[in-house]
C-alpha cells in the first residue's frame, strides 16, 4: 500500500519513511504543502500522513485541496498543534486522525494500519471477481467454476488482498502486514504456507492458474486472458 507522507522537519520526515518501509509500505515523503498537493492529486495513494505547519501551503488548506479533487484516502493529521480546536478542525475538514508529537512509532503504525482498514475502497459489489471466483465479502463464500471452496479466516483474508490488489504483484512484508498484522521475518516460511493452501484449493484443481509466483518479488493473482 502506498502512504503519502508530508512533513516539512527533515528528521521527521526521513524517520517516518524509513520506518513505514520497513513496515511494508510504499512511502513517498514531500516536504512543503504544495509539493504535497501535487503528489497527492497525481498519484494514487491509501492513505496521507500531513503535518499542519507547511511552507507554501498548510495542512488545512492541503486537505482541502486534496478533498476538492475527489481524494478521498484517509488522513492522518501528524503535529505539535495539540489544541481541542486544532483537533476539531482537522475532523471537521475531512481528517480521519490526529497523532500529537512528539509520538511513538508504534503508536502511529497501530493508527495507520486501523485507517486502512477502515478506510479500504469499496467495492462497486460484495463481490470480488476474476475469472470463474468470486470471492463473496458480506457471506464469506468463495466459489470458483460454481463449486464452493472452504476457506479459514486467514486464507479468505490472503485471497481478498489479492483479488482487491489483482494484477499487481505484492510483496511479502506488505501480505505480512496488511493479513497477519505483523513486521516481515525472512526466518519464518508462515507466507509461503499459507499460499501453498490456498493455491491448493483454488488454483490445483481449475484452469487457469490465477496465482502466480514472481521470483525474488512475491506473489500476484492475475485475471485471465478473455477467450
Amino acid at each position: 500500500m502506498k502512504i503519502l507522507i508530508v512533513e516539512d522537519e527533515p528528521k521527521t520526515g526521513d524517520y517516518l519513511r524509513q520506518g513505514l518501509s520497513e513496515a511494508g509500505f510504499v512511502a513517498d515523503l514531500a516536504r512543503t504543502g504544495p509539493d504535497g498537493l501535487h503528489l497527492g492529486v497525481t498519484g494514487d495513494y491509501d492513505l496521507a500522513i500531513l503535518d499542519v505547519m507547511l511552507p507554501g501551503l498548510d495542512g488545512w488548506r492541503l486537505l482541502q485541496g486534496l478533498r476538492a479533487e475527489g481524494k478521498q484516502m484517509p488522513v492522518l493529521f501528524l503535529t505539535a498543534r495539540d489544541q481541542l480546536e486544532d483537533r476539531v478542525k482537522g475532523l471537521e475538514l475531512g481528517a480521519d486522525d490526529y497523532l500529537v508529537k512528539p509520538f511513538a512509532f508504534a503508536e502511529l503504525l497501530a493508527r495507520v494500519r486501523t485507517l486502512l482498514r477502515r478506510g479500504k475502497p469499496k467495492e462497486a459489489t460484495d463481490t470480488l471477481r476474476a475469472g470463474d471466483l468470486e470471492l463473496d465479502l458480506m457471506r464469506r463464500r468463495v466459489v470458483r467454476s460454481g463449486r464452493r471452496i472452504d476457506l479459514t479466516a486467514k486464507e479468505f483474508a490472503l485471497l481478498e488482498l489479492l483479488l482487491r490488489r489483482r494484477g499487481e504483484v505484492l510483496p511479502r512484508s506488505l501480505i505480512a502486514s496488511q493479513v497477519w498484522d505483523m513486521n516481515f521475518d525472512s526466518d519464518t516460511n508462515v507466507i509461503e504456507v499459507a499460499m501453498r493452501r490456498l493455491r491448493a484449493k483454488i488454483d490445483d484443481d481449475f484452469e487457469p492458474k490465477l496465482i502466480r509466483t514472481v521470483r525474488g518479488m512475491g506473489y500476484v493473482l492475475e485475471e485471465p486472458e478473455p477467450d
